[in-house]
């Protein structure tokens, strides 16, 4: 296995763990691959509940869009102008989201305190 093939599959376990840990259902995601959505128009939206598992603010939502682009699963929309506020998907998150039938499984506590050590300590 070269390492290109180890840190492709680093970066698949990483984004496939943290998809678990996030309140985002597998119909958040399908919707970005169809389009491209802000954190204010999901806080916003009559069907937050259907791609949400937890009503977020849009600056919750955001810091969560930001990690998420960090681990290589969304990416930022481009415009005429440039950056916009809205995010897609990656083929990174293609491939997660392809590797995991049905619903998004909800990570434990354990899982999920070790999530958020990666995610706010990650050199620790």
């Amino acid at each position: 296995m070269s390492a290109s093939d180890l840190s492709d599959a680093r970066a698949l376990q990483r984004a496939r763990h943290s998809l678990c840990c996030l309140p985002f259902r597998r119909s958040f995601y399908l919707a970005l691959r169809d389009g491209a959505i802000s954190s204010n128009e999901l806080a916003g939206r009559d069907d937050a509940a259907q791609l949400l598992s937890a009503r977020l603010s849009a600056d919750q939502l955001e810091e969560a869009f930001i990690w998420l682009i960090q681990l290589g699963v969304l990416r930022r929309e481009v415009d005429g102008q440039g950056l916009t506020e809205r995010v897609r998907l990656t083929p990174l998150g293609r491939q997660v989201l392809d590797s995991l039938s049905g619903e998004i499984p909800r990570a434990g506590v354990l899982a999920r305190l070790a999530h958020a050590v990666r995610r706010y300590r990650p050199r620790w």
